[in-house]
């Protein structure tokens, strides 16, 4: 498969770089384009807060530049929290698109969105600060109103965060089974 990987608001860190490789080493071809410009933050704040002095606008144009040498092949787009958005808006709208794997973020579903049968895995700890229980039964249905063709999996007790190892929302056992779990839905695509 040809992946898309998009970072979370911390910014391309090593955390990024080793899931890309952990899906290299299974096969697959992935790219993690650097939409902050090669800034990281240590905390959730700072890096919301140049996402929004960027402006949603730029971050979009960003991933959708990064993404379209690479569109025509039928792309994965996956994504870890901010990246998981970005993944999901650009899936959506990229009639070309494989699959769809979101690692601890989700994001509005434009009215007039619609695929044909996409395969899309969620994997989002529980409880979750970001992606609260509401949310995630609304944005389920507005996913399956799509024609999307969603899965979804809880980590009782995990961080929000929790497959990067440098962040305190860390577990090690959340994080080998989302691995374990998405690995298995990209060799079904």
């Amino acid at each position: 498969m040809n992946i898309m990987l998009f970072h979370s608001t911390y910014g391309l860190r090593p955390a990024v770089r080793a899931a890309a490789d952990r899906l290299r080493a299974a096969g697959h071809e992935v790219w993690t384009p650097d939409l902050f410009d090669g800034r990281t933050f240590e905390t959730v704040e700072e890096g919301l807060a140049f996402k929004d002095e960027l402006g949603k606008d730029e971050l979009l144009k960003r991933a959708i530049l990064a993404a379209a040498p690479y569109s025509g092949r039928g792309l994965v787009y996956a994504g870890f929290s901010l990246g998981a958005a970005t993944a999901q808006t650009l899936a959506l709208g990229d009639e070309k698109a494989r699959g769809l794997l979101l690692l601890h973020g989700t994001s509005d579903i434009a009215e007039n969105a619609s695929v044909d049968e996409l395969p899309v895995q969620l994997h989002v700890a529980e409880p979750d600060p970001f992606e609260t229980d509401d949310w995630l039964s609304a944005w389920y249905l507005q996913m399956g109103r799509t024609g999307a063709d969603v899965e979804v999996y809880r980590y009782a007790g995990a961080g929000h965060l929790y497959t990067d190892p440098d962040l305190d929302d860390y577990d090690a056992e959340a994080a080998e089974a989302t691995w374990r779990t998405a690995l298995g839905f990209l060799d079904s695509l």
